[in-house]
């Protein structure tokens, strides 16, 4: 499990995405790229990351279902992935 702190930076990170959105467009729209240099550099889309839902792991992350993939193959082996099947051939 990931340390809590890592959980309270992303929320804040997409909390200031989502304040500074529209203010991001409109100064791209008008080429003001030196006032877009002052605004908090949190507030970059670019700097969000996927996390996993259940343990908070960064890395291996599978974005169709919102997990690691550690926590993927458990589930999966479970069976409680609808439509996933181990394969063989």
């Amino acid at each position: 499990m990931a340390r809590k702190s890592l959980f309270a930076r992303e929320e804040k990170r997409k909390r200031l995405v989502e304040k500074y959105k529209k203010i991001r467009e409109e100064l791209k729209a008008n080429g003001d790229y030196d006032a877009l240099q002052q605004l908090p550099r949190n507030s970059a889309p670019i700097r969000l990351h996927n996390r996993c839902q259940s343990t908070g792991r960064a890395r291996g992350y599978y974005r169709k279902f919102g997990i690691s993939r550690l926590v993927f193959r458990e589930k999966a082996l479970n069976g409680e992935l609808p439509g996933i099947k181990k394969a063989s051939w």
